[in-house]
């Protein structure tokens, strides 16, 4: 009978170990985040046009050149928001919603999960297209242009992102 030379044993507990931890390591440079990352006590709107989509998993997300545009927010406020299967205080929200301080030309904005965009029926976003988009952002704006979208505003139709349509 012939038994594993002990440097291979080691080698596969090791390789054992390590394994998981390398699934849990981070992957990128930029991580996914929750929503606990984001200052929902402050909703802001963003308008512009899309320069980048990745229209994928964990969600879709977009770039939005906000640069030569004066958004309305009186026209915001008009829109009517979806109700959603998540608890959203809609009316609250347009009345607190708000510019960006940052004068970045360009926002990342992560949509919701392709699942959820499709019950939502939205349609694969564009490079070029006008869109936009009412979420939170960093407390205090810090750690760059990124836009967690709530509502996604295209053309006149809106949609609920924050969870399944109601």
């Amino acid at each position: 009978m012939t038994s594993t030379p002990l440097h291979r044993r080691r080698f596969a507990a090791l390789s054992a170990l390590a394994l998981p931890a390398l699934w849990l390591a981070p992957t990128g440079a930029r991580a996914h985040h929750g929503w606990s990352s984001f200052d929902q006590s402050r909703p802001l709107f963003l308008q512009g046009r899309v320069s980048q989509v990745q229209w994928r998993n964990p969600h879709a997300e977009l770039v939005l050149d906000v640069s030569g545009t004066a958004p309305d927010l009186g026209a915001v406020r008009q829109r009517s928001l979806p109700e959603q299967a998540a608890r959203v205080d809609r009316a609250a929200l347009l009345q607190a919603l708000s510019l960006p301080t940052r004068t970045d030309r360009e926002w990342e904005v992560e949509l919701a999960p392709l699942p959820r965009m499709n019950a939502w029926k939205v349609a694969e976003i564009k490079v070029g297209e006008r869109i936009g988009v009412i979420g939170f952002t960093f407390t205090g704006e810090q750690g760059g242009a990124v836009l967690r979208a709530e509502y996604l505003l295209v053309g006149e139709q809106t949609y609920g992102l924050r969870s399944s349509p109601v």
